[in-house]
């Protein structure tokens, strides 16, 4: 059966997994990048988490409110944590030094496995997806790993109230 499943995936969904996969590696490593590029991926994201509910599941209030509480779980868990840590910003390069990190590959490759995995089973028609608490739990899922990229984005947005001057040969002052 799972080899039927792979057989019937679009090669699309195949060149997405690899280059989420590259990108989501990206984010491993320790960077500079300016507020615009910061607030990209978050929006992305988040768009994406709420036309995964709405295409899975219509505009149905369950789903709707259940994404709408996993992003605020998620940018109130985030923020709490203040998840990325040790964000500097520079005011004389105008950009955020962001330490790499593998969450931003993990949530990506949580996000594309649900979604994979809800299209499986709203294809193959299976019970399960008529139910609410299906409906709700993959909406709760998608609201609070897109909510957690928004998080992150808040968190590194936040570091401009304690920025840092870098000298000309690179070091922080």
């Amino acid at each position: 059966m799972l080899i039927e499943i792979l057989k019937r995936t679009p090669l699309w969904v195949f060149v997405l997994f690899f280059v989420l996969l590259v990108y989501g590696y990206s984010q491993s490593k320790s960077r500079r990048v300016s507020g615009r590029r910061i607030a990209i991926l978050p929006a992305a994201m988040i768009l994406l988490s709420f036309f995964g509910v709405v295409f899975a599941f219509n505009i149905a209030l369950v789903g709707l409110i259940s994404w709408g509480i996993g992003v605020w779980v998620s940018i109130w868990l985030g923020t709490a944590f203040a998840v990325p840590h040790n964000v500097t910003y520079s005011t004389e390069t105008q950009s955020f030094f962001v330490p790499g990190s593998w969450l931003p590959l993990i949530l990506m490759m949580a996000i594309f496995s649900i979604k994979y995995v809800v299209g499986v089973i709203l294809a193959r028609q299976l019970p399960i997806a008529n139910t609410l608490i299906f409906s709700g739990s993959v909406s709760f899922l998608y609201g609070f790993f897109g909510g957690l990229f928004l998080s992150r984005a808040l968190v590194v947005w936040s570091s401009r109230s304690r920025p840092i001057e870098i000298t000309s040969n690179g070091h922080s002052m």
